[in-house]
């Protein structure tokens, strides 16, 4: 066991503990850099990965020996989540050179794009350039769109910010981190040389991070009551908004036995401590409907850091990755110290914000069948904003046809129950119907009586109905070539 969190901070490696920093273990990023670092750029303007201006990098040894940048919220980091990266925020771009202070060429084009406004959400958006400055050459305005959708500007003043990135994304991502990498890669494989299990006591919180599986499910067993967190973007919310101290935590974060993708001929095995952005590039030529679904979700800077256990575990009626899980006939591996067992994921989702999780399991892998060629599979999500925004209504579907007649169908929404759930009434209707207008026309009235919606603060009942429904007819309509004729 080991009592220390341990990073790179500054071109060194750092060593935390309970009694080195005087906080609680799962005190966030944000909170320790401000209170016992003096790093005033990093901002706090939500608490809840909403706005941006908390955002710092995170650089981890990838899998082809060099570093990985990603830029996250450190208002939903806890402290133990950064053991063996390197921690970057905007104090550490500018550099000195013979003598002279110079800034990084994120920082430089800013300037010279009259970049800044008001100022305060300016070290969060050039934070979040400067990890894709380092992962990206000549980006298309898209991407550039994308990399910032979790950075907030109160004062719109997103143009001049764009410009900046297409201006300083053409230095192939060379900075002074570039010359010091070896330097850090070494420190950082270092520290990864101890798999010992960190343990933080205080008198309020227990804070377990294991480095193995094996120890994560014997911690699990022995801490039924814990509280398991990857990502924990859900948790740190509790933690910020409600002041609460989760008395237990176990912390899988750094299992690299829940990461990464293995598929053949028949299925994909998805490790479920994977991130929902390393997901969403994955199945971009993998799994189209899932890679649609994933890049609606949240912003890069949240995607960094959830995991697709985590979204499925929370069961939320809301929860974006879960209708295409659904109609993909997804399978949930669950395991503990003592055995390991398969449910479809429809099973696994019990009920609001309940799964079929025992207290001694740990959700490990999801296993999707791959589809038949001629089978259509979409997603869909309706919410308020295109980007960093709660489901209103999100949907996905299934379809195999036989010579124009329904082989097999299958129709999941989220936002219409208490928890995702199946068309089941619409599903049997449409099986060994003729795939056209008159009958998806029919189907839609079906669909509007077999959900009750509740009313609340996103939207109205009678709206998600419609909504479900138009889904529907969107779909029929997307799955049929122009030339068909849709009466």
């Amino acid at each position: 066991m080991s009592q220390s969190v341990r990073f790179v901070f500054r071109g060194k490696i750092e060593t935390l503990d309970e009694d080195s920093c005087g906080l609680q273990p799962s005190t966030t990023l944000l909170n320790y850099l401000r209170s016992k670092k003096g790093r005033q750029g990093t901002k706090e303007g939500c608490a809840e990965g909403d706005c941006g201006a908390c955002t710092v990098v995170l650089a981890e040894v990838g899998d082809n020996g060099k570093l990985s940048y990603k830029a996250v919220d450190s208002c939903l980091v806890f402290l133990p989540m950064i053991h063996g990266k390197q921690l970057i925020t905007v104090e550490d771009l500018s550099y000195s050179e013979n003598g002279v202070t110079k800034l990084h060429p994120v920082q430089q084009c800013m300037i010279e794009s009259s970049a800044t406004q008001c100022g305060y959400c300016t070290p969060g958006f050039v934070m979040s350039l400067f990890a894709f400055y380092k992962t990206h050459n000549n980006p298309s305005r898209d991407e550039i769109v994308d990399a910032i959708t979790g950075n907030l500007c109160r004062c719109t003043g997103y143009q001049p910010i764009i410009e900046a990135a297409l201006n300083a994304c053409v230095h192939h991502g060379v900075d002074h981190f570039t010359s010091a990498e070896a330097k850090i890669v070494a420190m950082l494989n270092e520290i990864a040389s101890d798999p010992s299990t960190i343990v933080l006591e205080t008198k309020r919180q227990l804070y377990m991070k294991p480095l193995r599986l094996q120890e994560a499910l014997s911690l699990r067993k022995q801490f039924p009551k814990a509280i398991v967190v990857n990502g924990a973007t859900d948790v740190a919310l509790r933690q910020n908004k409600r002041n609460e101290i989760i008395e237990e935590i176990i912390d899988i974060s750094d299992l690299k036995e829940l990461k990464g993708f293995k598929f053949d001929d028949h299925q994909y095995i998805i490790g479920a401590g994977s991130t929902i952005e390393h997901l969403r590039g994955f199945s971009v030529n993998e799994i189209p409907a899932l890679a649609t679904m994933l890049s609606r979700f949240g912003s890069l800077q949240i995607r960094n850091l959830a995991s697709i256990g985590g979204n499925i575990c929370s069961a939320s009626p809301i929860g974006d990755s879960l209708p295409v899980l659904f109609v993909l006939q997804a399978r949930v591996v669950l395991q503990s110290i003592d055995m390991q067992r398969e449910l479809a994921i429809a099973d696994f989702i019990s009920g609001y914000r309940k799964t079929e999780l025992k207290p001694d399991e740990l959700l490990t892998q999801i296993i999707i069948p791959k589809s038949n060629d001629s089978s259509i599979v979409k997603s869909y999500k309706v919410s308020k904003r295109k980007s960093l925004d709660i489901s209103t209504v999100s949907a996905a579907f299934f379809l195999k046809l036989n010579e124009n007649t329904v082989e097999e169908v299958r129709i999941a929404f989220g936002g219409m129950a208490a928890h995702t759930r199946f068309a089941s009434a619409t599903m049997g209707f449409l099986l060994n119907k003729q795939w056209c207008r008159a009958t998806v026309d029919k189907a839609m009235l079906i669909l509007g009586a077999e959900f009750s919606p509740i009313d609340d603060a996103r939207s109205g009942a009678e709206y998600r109905r419609s909504v479900a429904a138009n889904l529907l007819l969107k779909f029929f309509l997307e799955s049929v070539q122009p030339s068909n004729n849709l009466s």
